[in-house]
């Protein structure tokens, strides 16, 4: 007799076990009537959501309507303009024209690119480690994917914020022509600190320092010119 219940007994756990396993596969495949838009073909395939919901649309918001309303606020403006005024200043030292190569390095979200594009600066390149569409792209400061001298003028306005400084600087140089120059703008600062900062610059001799405010900072703008390649 008890030879016949454990037999039985093992039997309903297999119809059981089955049963539970049948269950949980349907679950698994088909998506809850709650999550179904009305008159829509239903999809079997469709994973088991992890919560309920209840279905509705919602609009998504392209990368180009967020751009595109990001430029529109008053904050973007008023850094944008900030760095115009820099850019104004150094095109009347001839140190820019519409025609120069111009690469900023470090841009952050662009504002940079986009205040040298306003004042007609044509071929202007915006880099990142994290890229910002369509103004800035990837690129890591300390390793910058371009030949050398293929740039007029380099600019950055987080050379103190570097992880290498001296990387950094050489990255630009290399990548400036000789004659070319190296912009800067670091915390404000004095002689001494000035003199730190140049002497990164191993390649470039130094033209001029001036305390500017930039997008709401006190800060030094140091412009060297490239003197030679190695």
């Amino acid at each position: 007799m008890d030879r016949h219940i454990q037999i039985l007994l093992n039997r309903l756990s297999c119809a059981a076990i089955t049963i539970a396993t049948v269950t949980l596969l349907i679950l698994f495949l088909q998506t809850p009537e709650t999550c179904i838009p009305k008159g829509s073909i239903p999809k079997p395939h469709q994973k088991f959501p992890k919560s309920t919901c209840d279905f509705s649309h919602r609009s998504v918001t392209s990368i180009d309507k967020k751009h595109k309303k990001l430029l529109s606020t008053k904050d973007w403006s008023k850094k944008v303009q900030s760095f115009t005024v820099l850019f104004r200043d150094l095109r009347s030292l001839n140190h820019l024209n519409n025609r120069s190569r111009v690469l900023c390095v470090s841009a952050g979200a662009g504002h940079e690119v986009m205040a040298l594009k306003e004042i007609g600066v044509g071929d202007v390149t915006g880099v990142e480690l994290v890229d910002s569409p369509p103004l800035v792209s990837r690129a890591d400061p300390h390793n910058l994917p371009f030949f050398d001298e293929v740039f007029d003028l380099g600019f950055s306005a987080h050379l103190d914020q570097a992880l290498f400084p001296s990387r950094f600087a050489a990255e630009m140089e290399r990548t400036v022509r000789i004659g070319g120059v190296c912009v800067v703008a670091v915390q404000e600062c004095g002689d001494a600190e000035v003199k730190e900062v140049a002497n990164l610059f191993r390649k470039s001799r130094f033209v001029s320092a001036k305390n500017i405010t930039l997008i709401g900072s006190k800060m030094t703008r140091i412009i060297l010119r490239i003197a030679k390649k190695s």
